[in-house]
C-alpha cells in the first residue's frame, strides 16, 4: 500500500511542519474529504521510518482495524502510527490520550480526519498540550505550479482537489464533483447529526454557488427552502464543519466606516461556481484562507480572513488581519482597472498594510501612486502557501 500511495505524490505544503512536530506531540491531520491527508500521512510514515507494513495504519473505516482501535491493541515497536479517520469512534479522544501517554516514546502518532477535529475535541478527556492541529487543503498555486503551464487556469478548470486535478480530464472533474456532493451530503452531514430532509440540505447545497461573493441572507434561503430560519444556520454550519463551504465575516475597525454584515462564503470544490468573475474570486479566497490557517496552525498567530463593506456601499473582497489589525487587502478583478475607491480608502487609513489588485487576465505587475500592487494573481499566490 506504503508504494502505491506515494507513486504521483505531490509534495504537501505541510510535510516539514508536521514532521518537525511529530518529534515532541501528535499531530492531528484534518481537512476535506480526499484531500489528501491519508497519502500526506503514508508519505511521512515511509520518510520517518521506513515502515511499510499494514498494521502501523489502522483506518476506523476497516472493521478488522476497527476492531484493533476498539481493543487498544495497537502494534508493538517503534514507527510513526497512522490513525485514519478515528473520529467517528465516540471513546476516540480517550483512547488517543492513552495511548500517547503511554507511548509516546516510542511511537509518532498521525490522527487524521474529514471532519473538524478541532470541533469534535470538545467535551471529554482534554487532549491539551499533547497534539497539534494542521488543516490540509487542496493544492494551491504553489504546490503545482510547475507540474502544468497554465497553473491557475487548470486550478480555475478542474479545481483543487488532487484526484481531479492530476486527471485533468473535464468529464471526469464534473463526475468527481457530482459523487464527492453526494458524499457529503448523504454521508458526512448524515453521519453528524440527525437530518431528516437530506434533499433539502442538498437543494441548499446546489443554491449556494450562485450566491458566491455576496453576503448571504439566511432570510432569503428559508423563504426559498420554506424551512426555518434557525434550520437553515443549522444546515450551513454542518456544510462549514465537513468542509463544504467555508464563511468569511466583516472586517470592522474604529477608524473607517464599517458596518455589520452577513457572512460571505466560498466553496472548496470551486468548479462548482459558474460565472468566471465568482469562481476566479473564489480561488482567491481559498488561498488566502489556506495561507491564514497555515500562520494559525504553525506560526501560531492570531489571524483571520474578513471582508469590508462600509455603509455608503464601498467593498473590498478580502482582509487579512492580525493580531486584530489589518495586513492585507486584496481586491479581485477579471481584467485590469484603475485601483479601486475602496482599496484606495482603506490603503489611506491603514499606510502599514499591503494592498493588492488582482487580476485574472492580466501580465501587469506594478505599484501605483496609491501604494497598491497591480499584479497577476500568480504573484500574489507566490507569496502564500
Amino acid at each position: 500500500m506504503g508504494s502505491k500511495m506515494v507513486t504521483n505524490y505531490v509534495r504537501r505544503y505541510v510535510e516539514d511542519a508536521v514532521k518537525q512536530d511529530l518529534d515532541r506531540k501528535m499531530v492531528f491531520v484534518s481537512g476535506p474529504r480526499q484531500s489528501g491527508k491519508t497519502t500526506l500521512a503514508r508519505k511521512i510514515q515511509l520518510d520517518l521510518s521506513g515502515e511499510r507494513a499494514d498494521h502501523f495504519y489502522l483506518s476506523w473505516d476497516s472493521a478488522p482495524d476497527r476492531e484493533k482501535i476498539i481493543r487498544e491493541q495497537f502494534p508493538a515497536g517503534s514507527g510513526v502510527l497512522v490513525l485514519d479517520e478515528i473520529h467517528k469512534y465516540p471513546r476516540w479522544r480517550q483512547v488517543v490520550k492513552g495511548l500517547f501517554d503511554r507511548r509516546h516514546g516510542e511511537l509518532k502518532i498521525i490522527v487524521t480526519g474529514s471532519g473538524r477535529l478541532d470541533y469534535y475535541r470538545k467535551g471529554g478527556e482534554s487532549l491539551q498540550g499533547r497534539y497539534h492541529l494542521y488543516r490540509l487543503y487542496p493544492f494551491s498555486f504553489l504546490e503545482i505550479r510547475d507540474l502544468r503551464t497554465d497553473p491557475i487556469g487548470d486550478l480555475l478548470r478542474f479545481g483543487g482537489f488532487p484526484e481531479p486535478f492530476l486527471l485533468a480530464s473535464d468529464r471526469e472533474a464534473r463526475r468527481w464533483s457530482r459523487e464527492y456532493r453526494s458524499r457529503l451530503v448523504y454521508d458526512d452531514i448524515a453521519s453528524l447529526e440527525s437530518v431528516r430532509e437530506v434533499a433539502l440540505v442538498e437543494e441548499l447545497v446546489l443554491r449556494l454557488p450562485a450566491l458566491v461573493g455576496s453576503p448571504l441572507s439566511l432570510n432569503s434561503l428559508r423563504e426559498d427552502l420554506q424551512v426555518a430560519h434557525k434550520t437553515v444556520a443549522r444546515w450551513l454550519d454542518m456544510l462549514e464543519r465537513v468542509y463544504a463551504i467555508f464563511r468569511i465575516y466583516p472586517f470592522g475597525a474604529p477608524r473607517v466606516r464599517a458596518v455589520k454584515k452577513p457572512p460571505k462564503h466560498y466553496h472548496f470544490d470551486w468548479t462548482l461556481v459558474q460565472e468566471e468573475g465568482a469562481r476566479f474570486e473564489n480561488l482567491v479566497a481559498f488561498h488566502l484562507l489556506k495561507w491564514v490557517h497555515y500562520q494559525q496552525d504553525y506560526e501560531g498567530y492570531d489571524s483571520a480572513l474578513r471582508y469590508f463593506r462600509t455603509r455608503d456601499g464601498r467593498e473590498v473582497d478580502f482582509v487579512v488581519v492580525r493580531d486584530g489589525r489589518p495586513r492585507m487587502f486584496v481586491e479581485c478583478k477579471l481584467r485590469p482597472h484603475d485601483a479601486s475607491p475602496a482599496l484606495r480608502h482603506l490603503k489611506r487609513k491603514f499606510p502599514d498594510a499591503e494592498a493588492f489588485q488582482v487580476s485574472l487576465h492580466t501580465s501587469d505587475d506594478y505599484v501605483d501612486k496609491h501604494g497598491i500592487r497591480m499584479c497577476s494573481a500568480s504573484e500574489l499566490f507566490a507569496r502564500l502557501v
